[in-house]
């Protein structure tokens, strides 16, 4: 099964479906992880696995990247893979999502062709299968190993010590155009919460609370942690506290963070985050927004003690958002290894 019988549109509102819950029976485990990895790398000839395969230690692990544009990212792309190839590694990439999550990544991936044929933004060849998979030392029950899945707007990594996955970020779910506005998909939307959510939380704050947390009244227009800035700007006491808003409010900044950190992932890598989110002093985790116009670019950043979730619509772009999560502590399993 190719990529492209993977995804369809439903009737009425554009949709992707998911016609493979198969790959969700069992709840996927770091042993699940190393199986199918290992089977993809078994089904690949030796400069495809060349293409692939990286030293664990490579600089090129701690590099992510959202905004490769209509380049290919490094590894191995499904547009150069077979179609069984292809199902090796969506079935490896289904070990590292919840169902929502895996929408949400097949979303991004179906914009692509969405940008080069409604937008013509881009080279005339960017596709859905611009999507590579990155190894990082071969997969073992034993010892360090880790995989990406990256490609335009989607940055997914996972770190893994004697198979157990002990990290899943820095990860990225980014959108353009968020909501389609016309062709075949039109009505597709698919960032659903990430940007109506925190409007709906800034627009509710008091005066007095809104002006706390309004730190940059122009948006900068885009994130400001790509070159590993990501613990100074968790470091910054910018924003409001939780603590200090209404018991609604906070509320609404708590589901904001579980969008980010725990709806996207598998039932056991999504409960061991929630363990996380629960050792977080949440009265403490601050929310900065950037952008007095509303009507303008947006920009908001949620950070805590392990925590930097960074979100923003870039300037003139409404459609165009980019968003991130890090965990500061954990971002490449770097608290163990």
């Amino acid at each position: 099964m190719s990529i492209d019988r993977r995804m369809f549109l439903a009737a009425g509102a554009a949709v992707t479906a998911l016609p493979f819950a198969g790959a969700f029976a069992a709840a996927p485990s770091g042993s699940e992880m190393r199986t199918r990895a290992q089977s993809l790398l078994d089904a690949l000839d030796e400069p495809q696995r060349a293409a692939a395969l990286f030293g664990f230690h490579t600089p090129n692990r701690l590099a992510w990247n959202f905004m490769t544009g209509s380049r290919r990212a490094p590894g191995l792309a499904l547009e150069q893979m077979t179609p069984a190839q292809k199902d090796l590694a969506l079935d490896l990439l289904a070990t590292a999502a919840s169902a929502p999550g895996l929408e949400k990544a097949m979303n991004i991936m179906l914009q692509q062709d969405i940008l080069r044929d409604e937008w013509g933004k881009g080279s005339a060849d960017r596709n859905r299968e611009r999507f590579s998979v990155q190894l990082y030392g071969l997969p073992s029950e034993t010892g360090t190993w880790a995989w990406r899945w990256e490609g335009h707007h989607l940055s997914l990594s996972f770190t893994l010590l004697d198979d157990q996955v002990i990290s899943t970020t820095p990860s990225s779910y980014s959108s353009e155009p968020n909501t389609v506005p016309s062709g075949p998909y039109r009505g597709l939307v698919v960032l659903k919460e990430e940007e109506a959510l925190a409007r709906a939380l800034y627009s509710g704050l008091s005066d007095t609370a809104r002006q706390r947390a309004l730190v940059w009244p122009r948006s900068p227009g885009n994130i400001l942690s790509n070159g590993g800035t990501e613990r100074t700007l968790a470091a910054e006491l910018a924003g409001i506290a939780l603590g200090d808003l209404p018991q609604d409010q906070a509320d609404m900044a708590a589901r904001l963070v579980e969008v980010y950190t725990t709806e996207v992932l598998p039932a056991p890598m999504a409960a061991a985050q929630t363990g996380l989110n629960a050792q977080q002093d949440m009265t403490a985790l601050r929310f900065a927004w950037g952008g007095a116009d509303l009507d303008g670019s947006i920009y908001y950043r949620l950070t805590g003690q392990d925590i930097l979730i960074e979100f923003a619509s870039l300037r003139d772009q409404p459609l165009h958002l980019h968003a991130v999560f890090h965990d500061t502590a954990r971002n490449f399993g770097r608290h163990l290894i």
